[in-house]
């Protein structure tokens, strides 16, 4: 069984989190990980599970808009003009079997506020026909980072958690 892991990060801390989840990924499937920029356009039948992850900006998954403000407040990474967004409204086709989770980064004064990025994440996923895996947020201090500890360790173990499900599965059956 393959993965595939797509996200998005403007401070570092996605990426970090990502890399958690594709390691835990990694101890039961085979997991290619891209930055949202690199990531391949045509994936449908290709991979068995997609997992997306970005920063939550202003309560959703972040916008042009949003992004130019990251940049202009300090951010060395992720572009303007694309993010998971664009990349999820972008695929196409789908299959019955292929699943998506989606994970995002917010900053923990804001933990109990509705609206993340990886809940509009499944929406758009949903939408595209994709049967859902699991919704996680990962938190940070601040809108720069770092993340709160222990926060990787929980990455890692959703990763394991995503790839068990994975493997306990047969093609068309729900996930638990």
């Amino acid at each position: 069984m393959k993965a595939l892991m797509v996200y998005e990060s403007m401070f570092g801390n996605t990426e970090k989190v990502a890399r958690a989840v594709a390691a835990g990924l990694a101890e039961s499937l085979e997991v290619e990980v891209h930055e949202v920029s690199t990531a391949p356009e045509q994936v449908i039948g290709l991979v068995d599970l997609i997992v997306v992850g970005a920063p939550t900006h202003a309560f959703s998954l972040s916008r042009p808009s949003t992004r130019a403000d990251a940049l202009a407040k300090g951010a060395t990474r992720g572009q303007r003009d694309l993010g998971v967004r664009e990349w999820l409204t972008g695929l196409r086709g789908r299959s019955h079997s292929e699943l998506m989770a989606a994970f995002d980064t917010r900053a923990e004064r804001v933990r109990r506020l509705p609206g993340s990025a990886a809940h509009k994440a499944a929406k758009l996923a949903r939408h595209r026909g994709f049967e859902l895996a699991g919704v996680e947020s990962f938190y940070v201090s601040d809108i720069a980072g770092p993340l709160l500890p222990g926060e990787l360790e929980r990455a890692t173990a959703w990763g394991r958690e995503l790839a068990s499900s994975m493997s306990s599965r047969s093609p068309g059956q729900p996930v638990r």
